[in-house]
């Protein structure tokens, strides 16, 4: 199954309902700092909203909902993968996401087989602290070439505008969040992310 090279990151099912209509057709659903029965409640929205609109859902953390309900996909950060059951997920048919952001990270995850590796973060972020500072587009290139035919999903400090550069270092997918969820017109926004990515 081939990925599309858009990939928005949001934090409530609200989100997909808009977006999801716009032409979205791979979205990561993050949900954060909520008890897990809403958590659940937003994954089974999400992906009855991502079936309807034949699109790709990948849940963020929540292997163990995302198993339960049915889901294909699921993004594990480095902290994640310290708990998480892979045989179990594997076991279930879901298919991996896992973010890195160097050289240590980045062996760890390879023996794992992963379905997609992201890198991050390629430019400042305001998302979240991180320890890291801006990998760079040399970076994107260098990873892209150790990963081979592996997906790779650039994140962190994405915009519309810097996109055709990150694509031509070598990323198959980049990862929005507050470029979209910031900006005064998200749909219009999301438009011109679909635009510069198709």
């Amino acid at each position: 199954m081939s990925l599309d090279r858009f990939y928005p990151i949001f934090d409530h099912s609200d989100w997909l309902r808009r977006m999801l209509p716009l032409g979205v057709k791979l979205v990561q659903l993050r949900v954060k700092d909520q008890p897990v029965a809403e958590v659940r409640k937003q994954i089974v929205i999400s992906q009855q909203l991502c079936r309807e609109y034949g699109a790709t859902l990948v849940v963020n953390d929540y292997w163990q909902v995302a198993i339960d309900a049915g889901c294909d996909w699921i993004h594990l950060g480095q902290e994640d993968l310290d708990d998480a059951d892979l045989k179990a997920i594997r076991n279930a048919g879901l298919k991996l996401g896992v973010s890195t952001h160097d050289d240590t990270e980045l062996e760890r995850v390879l023996a794992m087989a992963p379905d997609y590796v992201a890198l991050g973060p390629v430019y400042p972020t305001i998302l979240k602290k991180m320890k890291w500072h801006q990998q760079g587009l040399p970076r994107v290139t260098e990873w892209k070439q150790r990963l081979g035919d592996i997906p790779l999903v650039g994140i962190g400090g994405m915009s519309v505008e810097r996109a055709p550069g990150v694509l031509a270092a070598g990323a198959d997918i980049i990862s929005a969040v507050t470029d979209i969820t910031l900006n005064a017109d998200p749909e219009a926004r999301v438009r011109d992310w679909i635009e510069v990515t198709r």
